[in-house]
């Protein structure tokens, strides 16, 4: 492996890594801030990685529970349907 690849690598390990730490979960403490538009917009873009955790971790969910209601489904479905249509955007071939 080049010195690029090694790069990536770690680039990528080191941002999985701060991702577990703002995955939604079940276990929000009462008294904590709930959830607003931001924070939504993020669980939306994270919400395919979060899943394939939440069947191996319990206390991961796709969804906060502990949300400001109407802000936070507006946010995380925003950048669910952002996120995913790029993709197809993106995937989409070019006809000449």
């Amino acid at each position: 492996m080049n010195k690029r690849s090694i790069s990536i690598l770690l680039l990528t390990i080191l941002v999985a890594l701060l991702m577990v730490g703002c995955f939604p979960n079940q276990d929000t403490p009462v008294g904590k801030e709930p959830a607003g538009f931001f924070k939504g917009i993020w669980h939306g873009w994270i919400a395919p990685i979060s899943l394939v955790v939440s069947f191996f971790d319990t206390s991961v969910r796709i969804y906060e529970k502990n949300n400001m209601g109407w802000w936070y489904d507006f946010g995380y479905y925003i950048a669910v349907i952002s996120g995913f249509g790029s993709l197809a955007l993106s995937r989409r071939q070019h006809k000449s």
